[in-house]
């Protein structure tokens, strides 16, 4: 008589858990046919400075045509990187200054370096899902605050948490345009997160990818400004240049730049892609300042739009803030709407697409059924009154619907 066979997955226990993301399949979703996407941070594609990049690329392959070769992180971008963080009001040093594949390759080799298995994070209530996927394999208790609308993180529940037995490893931060909830932190309120942080020795993870979008004034200093030892701030070319450079950087003590970078080679070997090279070029042709300028100009138009759009077309109950930075609305509709059905009508009968607001809950309690992100960067003015017009159709059947219920 044989043995029966036994199967189990080859899978480590938490990755026998994880579930593609609600983002992962909003991109493959606003890449159908006709659909008319809100869904993802996106830049604008036809905004990209492409002729600029094709003269970078040109120089470099002709000056150095070993770039395409293994080599060391690029000592050129450090040094651009180092006086682009004075646009924010950050003093660093190059040697300060480490060079990664983009924000979510920093935030994931960060917590790498940070957290052990079953740690404790803080992180708000409602947060990038991004970071919530990077926190997945250490499987950590996840401890989170709520968000005020008009101020940001709730940095008193946080003092509360911190004066328990509470020990948590790191803190998780978007300072400036949060995702999703686009609001900008207050001055007393990063300077009294920067104290806490530094009374209980717990590091920030201060992720910046919108800090150089601002439409009303100048961003407030990121809370790398007022500590260098307790702050690690990512930064991030997606949203200023191209996504599909994968190009970013941490700004972090120079005493732990070593042991990230064996983090870091275990990942991409530590190399410096081709890349860098060119994003290095393009800033040393001082070129950035005037494309930033252009970018916030574009984005605040879009930005104004979806605002008198959801003012024409959105029904009375619902509520949102236009936001000083970043590339994201928050709305929050009737307590009666399901963002998570909406969005599955909105598909099939409208072709237009969001994010529903559960998406991005961190807390064991259900939270922000009723909500929704949506992103103004994207579309053109009028590809954002078309969409906003057809999602207004959908809640004004789902209102209907729920009155014959």
């Amino acid at each position: 008589m044989s043995n029966p066979v036994l199967t189990r997955s080859p899978r480590a226990a938490w990755a026998r858990t994880i579930e593609r993301s609600v983002l992962q399949e909003m991109l493959e979703a606003s890449a159908k046919p006709g659909i008319l996407s809100f869904a993802l941070g996106l830049p604008a594609a036809e905004l990209f400075p492409i002729e600029e990049y094709r003269q970078s690329l040109n120089r470099v392959l002709s000056a150095n045509p070993r770039s395409l070769q293994y080599g060391p992180p690029l000592q050129s971008l450090r040094k651009q990187i180092v006086k682009l963080m004075e646009l924010r009001g950050v003093r660093c040093s190059e040697e300060q200054v480490f060079l990664t594949a983009g924000a979510q390759q920093g935030a994931h080799m960060l917590t790498r370096l940070l957290l052990d298995p079953g740690g404790c994070v803080v992180t708000e209530e409602l947060t990038y899902p991004g970071f919530q996927q990077v926190l997945q394999p250490y499987r950590p208790r996840v401890l989170s605050v709520s968000t005020d609308r008009g101020t940001g993180m709730n940095v008193d529940e946080l003092e509360r948490l911190l004066n328990s037995a509470e020990r948590p490893s790191l803190i998780y931060s978007v300072t400036d345009g949060h995702n999703p909830l686009s609001v900008s932190m207050s001055l007393e309120k990063r300077q009294q997160l920067v104290q806490l942080a530094r009374r209980y020795q717990v590091p920030i993870i201060e992720d910046d990818p919108y800090g150089f979008l601002w439409y009303e004034k100048k961003s407030l200093p990121p809370l790398r400004a007022f500590d260098e030892k307790w702050v690690y701030y990512v930064g991030t070319f997606s949203k200023m240049l191209a996504p599909g450079l994968r190009a970013g950087w941490i700004v972090m003590p120079e005493e732990l730049v070593a042991p990230l970078s064996v983090i870091k080679e275990s990942i991409d070997i530590n190399m410096a892609p081709f890349t860098q090279h060119v994003v290095a070029d393009y800033l040393a042709t001082g070129h950035l300042e005037k494309h930033l300028d252009m970018l916030r100009h574009e984005y605040s138009a879009r930005r104004d739009a979806l605002h008198l759009a959801l003012q024409e077309y959105f029904p009375s109950g619902a509520v949102w803030q236009r936001p000083t930075n970043g590339v994201f609305f928050w709305v929050e509709l009737p307590e009666d709407v399901d963002t998570g059905d909406l969005l599955h009508v909105a598909i099939e009968t409208e072709k237009v697409a969001f994010i529903p607001g559960f998406a991005f809950n961190t807390s064991a309690k259900p939270c922000a059924r009723n909500t929704m992100r949506l992103n103004f960067s994207h579309n053109s003015v009028e590809l954002i009154a078309e969409g906003i017009a057809r999602l207004g159709r959908c809640l004004k059947r789902h209102s209907l619907v729920s009155v014959k219920m």
